[in-house]
């Protein structure tokens, strides 16, 4: 693997927006942060802010990644065991939700930390909710996805970052295991076993993403950076949640860090949401896509592969199922007699 540079590392993230700490400590970043967003010039031929949050997410999380994944090949040490030859400008990006784990993650997640009382039950059914209107429509609300991105900054803010990985753990064993597309992780064993790194992409929280990669045996996971100083989260987001343009974004910075060609490199999701990351690569496969990524597909000739049982089981069918579980019945069957009407 090519070395990556040790300035860009230990010391600041450099973007069109200015230079952050890599390791997004708010005593440096927090206001500093609000204060360059208020001076950037609005130019209508400029990029807008939510373009400048998504490509801060899409560094911070590139940042967050390459960080844990440095801590864990730390931790193996020499007990690692022989490699298998690498690939080093190779690699493979796989979004999460419906395209590797049956429903959304963050609900599963938030099904066991409502167990262990993190939050209210009450809570869960609101979150669930958001996501069935999603799978129901196929299109996202962006006042849901403000009040859901502040309802759970709210759940973790003043909590260890450690204790959510911790549960994140426990949580994978309970619930996400058993949610795993067969499918979808032979693919990505696939490229592991021809030495390409393979990474998870996602909007859910890094510590939690990188659960799931870690658990998988992959390279690790891009995911969603909230803030933390001292250990514990503060409550809020480094740029925003990653997402769409974020997730391209997070994906072309860690090629560069990683010496990675992108022409070279796969990716994988579900969703039309994903376009951009999808666009980046040699290689994009639509996996169990709705009908909006199925069309682009099929019209810039990208390989589709549907692992569900049902053949339109997109929207409302098993994944919507799975990622309500506890959240009640009583959502499940709204959704059914908006099915129906």
């Amino acid at each position: 693997m090519p070395e990556r540079s040790k300035v860009t590392r230990a010391g600041f993230v450099a973007g069109r927006f200015g230079e952050f700490p890599a390791r997004w400590q708010p005593s440096r970043l927090g206001q500093e942060l609000q204060e360059q967003f208020a001076r950037l010039p609005r130019s209508p031929f400029g990029p807008s802010e939510e373009e400048l949050r998504a490509n801060l997410a899409g560094e911070a999380s590139a940042d967050a990644a390459l960080e844990l994944h440095d801590a864990e090949l730390a931790e193996q040490g020499a007990d690692a065991g022989p490699e298998v030859p690498r690939d080093l400008t190779a690699a493979a990006f796989f979004d999460v939700d419906n395209t590797l784990v049956q429903g959304a993650s963050i609900v599963h997640f938030a099904r066991g930390l409502a167990a262990r009382k993190y939050f209210k039950t009450s809570d869960l059914v609101d979150v669930a909710w958001k996501q069935v209107k999603f799978r129901v429509t196929g299109k996202e609300n962006s006042s849901d996805m403000v009040s859901g991105r502040e309802k759970a900054l709210s759940f973790i803010a003043g909590r260890p970052t450690a204790e959510l990985a911790a549960l994140g753990e426990e949580i994978y064993d309970e619930i996400i295991a058993d949610k795993i597309w067969p499918g979808t992780r032979a693919l990505a064993q696939m490229h592991l076993d021809a030495g390409q790194q393979v990474w998870l992409v996602t909007a859910t929280p890094v510590e939690l993403a990188n659960v799931i990669a870690k658990r998988l045996g992959l390279t690790g996971a891009l995911g969603t950076v909230a803030e933390s100083v001292d250990g514990k989260f503060t409550g809020r987001l480094v740029g925003d949640i990653l997402h769409g343009l974020g997730k391209a974004h997070a994906v072309r910075t860690l090629a560069i860090r990683e010496g990675l060609n992108l022409k070279r490199c796969t990716a994988y999701s579900d969703s039309h949401n994903d376009v951009p990351m999808l666009s980046l690569v040699g290689t994009a496969v639509a996996i169990n896509p709705d009908s909006d990524l199925r069309e682009v597909a099929k019209n810039r000739g990208w390989e589709i592969r549907d692992f569900r049982t049902g053949r339109k089981a997109a929207k409302i069918g098993v994944p919507t199922a799975l990622a309500l579980g506890a959240a009640g019945g009583a959502v499940a069957a709204v959704v059914a007699r908006h099915r129906d009407s």
